[in-house]
């Protein structure tokens, strides 16, 4: 697709640990790899949405409970 070679990517290489350094680069690549990690696992688990009542939506409940509706 963009035509690189084996020669390409070893300059590129070379100029990435000349920018960033050797020990710097396992760095970029863990956090690279947790953040994949992190979006995956976003991606994969469904929503969860907090249906409990707060204790003050309770408590107003219990205090002034609804009439059930009578059919007619």
């Amino acid at each position: 697709m963009f035509g690189l070679g084996m020669p390409e990517l070893i300059i590129i290489l070379v100029i990435v640990i000349l920018i960033f350094g050797a020990g710097r680069i396992s760095e970029i690549g863990g956090a690279i790899g947790k953040g994949i990690k992190g979006f995956k696992k976003s991606v994969n688990e469904p929503d969860s949405i907090d249906v409990t009542p707060d204790q003050k939506d309770k408590q107003e409940k219990d205090k002034d409970p609804q009439k059930p509706i009578e059919p007619k």
